[in-house]
């Protein structure tokens, strides 16, 4: 029988306390547990991104992050960023941009690129290239996926 423990930490603002056998996926718990969506199962390997989410503030791959990895953290998913409501600019871009066609990466272009741009403000197109070059997208989206991570940059300089 696998050891557990407890652990501590907050998603998407609320506090949870979980109690996982050591060496469970944190994109187990979220998924599973939480219900939550936004970040998703794609190679199971941290190769993908598309299970991204941030922890601190850093965009982080959940399906190799484990739920002890994450005690006493702040873990933000896609479906924390923002609302229908009240979305995030860069989720206003994205939908602005028309930069989904599938829709599987931009979970991982999203909360990606929210954590390059809460260290990089103002990217040059190269940059932003980089930052994302890690995630990938097979529909070739890539133009409109770059354009929404510009105009995101600028919605989310206005609302700082």
């Amino acid at each position: 029988m696998m050891a557990k423990s407890t652990i501590n930490f907050i998603v998407n603002g609320s506090k949870c306390e979980c109690d996982l056998p050591s060496g469970t996926p944190l994109l187990y718990y979220l998924r599973n547990d939480l219900e939550l969506n936004g970040p998703k199962f794609g190679c199971g390997l941290g190769q993908c991104g598309a299970c991204t989410i941030l922890v601190n503030g850093v965009a982080t791959r959940s399906c190799i992050t484990l739920v002890e990895d994450v005690s006493d953290a702040e873990v933000i998913t896609l479906d924390g960023l923002g609302s229908r409501e009240d979305p995030h600019p860069l989720q206003s871009a994205f939908i602005d941009q028309q930069a989904a066609q599938c829709g599987y990466c931009m979970n991982g272009m999203i909360m990606t690129a929210v954590g390059f741009l809460a260290k990089n403000s103002t990217p040059t197109e190269g940059e932003i290239k980089e930052a994302v070059s890690a995630n990938l997208c097979r529909c070739g989206t890539h133009q409109r996926i770059i354009a929404a991570i510009k105009q995101g940059a600028k919605g989310m300089a206005n609302e700082s």
